[in-house]
């Protein structure tokens, strides 16, 4: 059994967390300082328009929903007990500077949650490595760490079979860009892996079933709480806690040893298993159940594709420590034959599951990474002298994509334009609007200006993004028909009609749109006037 984590480690290791959030931070605050007279910053460097939804929906929070309702759409919606976190966070904002507040908090809860992920992480890691030295590179690798990815961006490769390198846009196969950009990710990692720190402790093989056992108490509540997260990696939890039961029976009764099995052991983690399912199922069976009735809903499921990459993606991705945790693989368990299972049971599984038949199935590779990590960190641990420097230089290569990303971001906010920022006008527009208008009536925008409106005023449009903008192939060409000139004056205001818009905005998106232009046969009147941008109520 390895020795606790010491006060010394917890020490290392909070501040080894506060400082990498704080380097992560530091494209954030660049931005900040570089916004001016003529720029507003919108708080984010990389993936900026799924970013800006989450503080749309923060806004909704703030305007008093306690059930998700996306802004990105006129169709009706009923509501759902998801993506809670921004939704009450949102609820400790008000105007004035309401935007400010929201992005402020956002990232307070991005840099806590980061925090806590490298903390989970450093917990998990040492449930199998003894080495502190060894320890701390498992945790920086399992969470500032990634693959190839940088050097087929530097072959000019970035779109390799079709497609970006994993760690550049897929937080769920490594870690960093959770801590820099999803901090729901980030902490649901965090319950993720401290409920399994929890639900892997020591079970005497004299002990069996407890009927309350407190750390299938503590396991059920953290992924309870990852429920409120992302219900999906609850879910995973419980696929690899199966994985983990079928598992040790395996290894423990392999070759006929079925006598010698410790039996009370093994049903004590069923029992455990049990317990906390019981405990963390409400939450999920509610999601399923709500995503599978709810129309609005199941459309969001239907657009919202997350397919996996090429096979060969996964190997750029994990090639660095692919060769140590494959040894380790065969390594782990023997001295671990309990505990050692899970890693291994998790690897062998993931291949089947992001490739399985659903729409998300890069969701599925959640918590993967550390696992390899773990694997491979265990392997070059078991080195009889000191590893080579071929070894030290695999471990330093990972690190590549995350400085690359990091030194991109940097980089990115050096010159104010969009979709980092918005210019100032715009923004005073949004302003305008948001004073003389009702929350929920819809705006028909441009996809560009859609994406923004929500995020500043609690106003609703017909489209602005993929997966929450229903309909969304349909409505775009409607969009691109509206603003151009294939549609006559009737046909317009049918449009309006169908999806009840109450106002018309005109900037220059939708100027670059067509030739439509608001002085027509159209009843609309200009409500705002800011430069470039005008808004138009249409009059019954």
């Amino acid at each position: 059994m390895n020795p606790a984590v010491t006060k010394q480690e917890r020490r290392w290791v909070l501040i080894f967390a506060l400082v990498a959030m704080l380097v992560i931070s530091l494209p954030y605050f660049e931005g900040f300082a570089r916004q001016g007279e003529d720029w507003v910053f919108t708080g984010f460097v990389i993936n900026v328009d799924d970013s800006n939804s989450y503080i749309a929906k923060m806004l909704r929070g703030a305007q008093g929903d306690w059930l998700f309702r996306t802004p990105y759409t006129a169709y009706p919606q009923e509501g759902a007990l998801v993506l809670m976190p921004y939704i009450l966070l949102g609820k400790l904002t008000s105007q004035p500077n309401q935007h400010l507040q929201m992005v402020l908090i956002f990232h307070i809860f991005r840099f806590v949650a980061g925090v806590l992920m490298i903390l989970a992480s450093y917990n998990f890691i040492a449930l199998f490595i003894q080495s502190i030295t060894w320890r701390r590179w498992g945790t920086a690798l399992a969470t500032l760490g990634g693959g190839l990815g940088w050097l087929l961006v530097l072959l000019g490769a970035g779109d390799w079979l079709g497609s970006l390198p994993l760690d550049f846009y897929s937080p769920e196969s490594f870690g960093f860009l959770s801590l820099l950009t999803l901090p729901h990710l980030a902490l649901g990692r965090a319950l993720l892996l401290w409920g399994f720190v929890a639900y892997l402790a020591p079970i005497a093989e004299d002990q069996g079933m407890v009927w309350f056992d407190k750390k299938a108490i503590i396991a059920g509540i953290l992924w309870s709480l990852l429920s409120f997260m992302q219900p999906m990696t609850t879910l995973i939890a419980g696929v690899m806690v199966f994985g983990f039961i079928v598992g040790t029976l395996r290894y423990n009764t392999w070759g006929g040893r079925f006598r010698s099995m410790p039996w009370a052991c093994w049903r004590g983690y069923i029992w455990r298993a049990v317990l906390a399912g019981i405990i963390a199922s409400p939450i999920v069976l509610y999601t399923v159940w709500d995503f599978s009735s709810d129309p609005f809903l199941q459309a969001w499921t239907g657009q919202n594709f997350l397919p996996s990459p090429h096979p060969l993606h996964y190997l750029a991705a994990y090639i660095l420590v692919l060769p140590f945790a494959f040894v380790g693989l065969f390594k782990i368990v023997p001295t671990f034959p309990w505990r050692g299972v899970l890693p291994v049971v998790w690897v062998a599984l993931v291949p089947l599951m992001v490739y399985s038949p659903v729409n998300v199935q890069r969701r599925l590779a959640e918590g993967v990474w550390v696992m390899l990590v773990v694997l491979a960190v265990y392997a070059i641990e078991q080195w009889k002298s000191r590893p080579p420097k071929w070894v030290w230089g695999s471990v330093l290569l990972s690190f590549g994509t995350s400085i690359f990303l990091l030194a991109g971001s940097l980089l990115a906010t050096w010159n104010p334009s969009e979709p980092l920022y918005r210019p100032v006008e715009e923004v005073t527009a949004l302003m305008q609007l948001r004073e003389i208008t009702e929350d929920g009536d819809i705006v028909l925008t441009s996809v560009e200006t859609g994406n923004v409106l929500p995020v500043w005023t609690p106003q609703r449009v017909i489209i602005g993004h993929g997966p929450e903008s229903i309909d969304g192939p349909r409505i775009y060409a409607a969009v691109q028909s509206f603003y151009g000139s294939s549609l006559t004056e009737e046909q317009r205001q049918d449009m309006l009609d169908e999806f009840g818009v109450a106002y018309v905005w005109w900037g220059p998106h939708e100027r670059d749109i067509g030739e439509w232009r608001a002085d027509g046969s159209l009843n609309l009147e200009m409500i705002v006037d800011v430069g470039e941008y005008q808004v138009y109520r249409v009059v019954e």
